[in-house]
């Protein structure tokens, strides 16, 4: 769907350009019509992105909450500051964190499970979850979580789970 909408929005861009190109005269009814058509088009195709990525979202909380757990952690993190990275804004804007978060807190309520809300500068990826050393140096390249102390070895996400898993400072929502 994207790679459609790429294409169309590259079509509108050109009927744009080839509207400008034209003398004042020349510029009927017909060229707008098509540039209406198009604009169309490229506004439908955003608007089934858009349900598509809100049916995961719904999908998603939907899932992990109907397995009923006694808690939830979810970690505060600074989107803001992740939407100034010019590499990770579009995919950090396509995953709506704010309406996972809506809708998370509000299923958690509803079945009466407890959602943790987790400091945003917990180092729950710099730490280790086996001895609790913290390594300051990690940067977001490196994928491996590997404890320069004890030798731990694991997924960086998964370690940081389980940090999340087990931290103790929080706030209930």
């Amino acid at each position: 769907m994207e790679k459609k909408l790429k294409r169309e929005q590259h079509r509108l861009s050109r009927k744009y350009e080839s509207l400008k190109k034209l003398p004042n005269n020349l510029k009927g009814e017909a060229t707008r019509q098509n540039i209406r058509k198009q604009k169309l088009k490229v506004q439908k195709i955003h608007h089934k992105l858009d349900c598509i990525r809100t049916d995961h979202l719904n999908k998603a909380v939907s899932e992990l909450v109907k397995t009923k757990p006694k808690w939830v952690t979810l970690e505060d993190l600074n989107v803001k500051g992740m939407m100034k990275n010019r590499h990770l804004s579009k995919a950090v804007a396509q995953q709506k964190f704010f309406e996972f978060r809506t809708k998370l807190t509000a299923k958690c309520k509803e079945y009466g499970i407890e959602l943790r809300l987790v400091d945003r500068f917990y180092p729950s990826s710099k730490l280790c979850h086996e001895c609790g050393s913290i390594k300051s140096d990690l940067k977001l390249s490196d994928r491996t979580y590997i404890c320069a102390e004890c030798g731990y070895t694991a997924d960086r996400d998964f370690n940081a789970s389980l940090n999340l898993r087990d931290c103790l400072t929080y706030q209930i929502a």
